[in-house]
C-alpha cells in the first residue's frame, strides 16, 4: 500500500512539474469568463475613445476561451485563445475582415501579462491592415488590460488600448 501511495505522489509531482507557463496562463485566462465593460483608446495612426463591452466564455469542452468585443451592442471582433501543445495561441477574427493568428512569445507570470506576436493570417491579400501584436494583462480578478497593435494598409501603426472591468452578475430569484 505504501508503494502505491508513493507512486501516485510521484506521478502527481511529475504532472505538476510538466505544466508550462502557457498552461498556467491559459488557466488564468479561463477565469475571465463573464461580462465586462470598459473603454478603448486609440493612439498612433488612429485617435479616439469609445465605450465597449466584452463577453468571455469557454468552448471545446473548456479547451478554448472565446472573447467577443462588442461596440454599440454588436460583436465587432472575436478572439479565440487556446493551447497548441506547449504554446499559447490566439486567432483574432478582426473587423478588418482578416484573421491573424498569433503565438505567445512572452509570458510574465509576475505581472500576469502575456505578449503575442504575429504568425500568419488569412484574407491578408484583400485586407492587409491587421493585428501585428497583442498583449493581455490580468490586473486582478475584476480588471483587464488589452492592447492591440495594428499594422499594414497605411504603413503606420495604430495602438488600441482597452481597459475592462468585470460586471457583477445580477442576482436571480432565490
Amino acid at each position: 500500500m505504501v508503494s502505491a501511495g508513493l507512486l501516485v505522489l510521484a506521478l502527481a509531482t511529475v504532472t505538476a512539474s510538466e505544466e508550462s507557463a502557457a498552461d498556467r496562463m491559459f488557466t488564468r485566462l479561463t477565469k475571465m469568463v463573464g461580462h465586462w465593460e470598459g473603454d478603448l483608446v486609440w493612439s498612433g495612426a488612429r485617435t479616439g475613445t469609445e465605450k465597449l463591452q466584452a463577453d468571455y466564455y469557454l468552448t471545446g469542452n473548456g479547451s478554448s476561451l472565446v472573447e467577443n468585443l462588442i461596440m454599440g451592442g454588436v460583436p465587432m471582433m472575436t478572439t479565440v485563445y487556446h493551447l497548441d501543445e506547449t504554446d499559447l495561441r490566439m486567432t483574432h477574427y478582426c473587423a478588418a475582415k482578416n484573421q491573424p493568428r498569433l503565438k505567445a512569445t512572452k509570458i510574465d507570470e509576475g505581472s500576469q501579462t502575456t505578449t503575442f506576436s504575429f504568425v500568419d493570417m488569412t484574407n491578408g491579400v484583400s485586407h492587409p491592415a491587421h493585428v501585428e501584436a497583442f498583449s493581455v494583462q490580468i490586473v486582478d480578478s475584476d480588471h483587464l488590460h488589452l492592447q492591440f497593435t495594428f499594422a499594414g494598409g497605411t504603413g503606420k501603426k495604430a495602438i488600441e488600448d482597452i481597459a475592462l472591468q468585470r460586471v457583477a452578475a445580477k442576482a436571480g430569484p432565490a
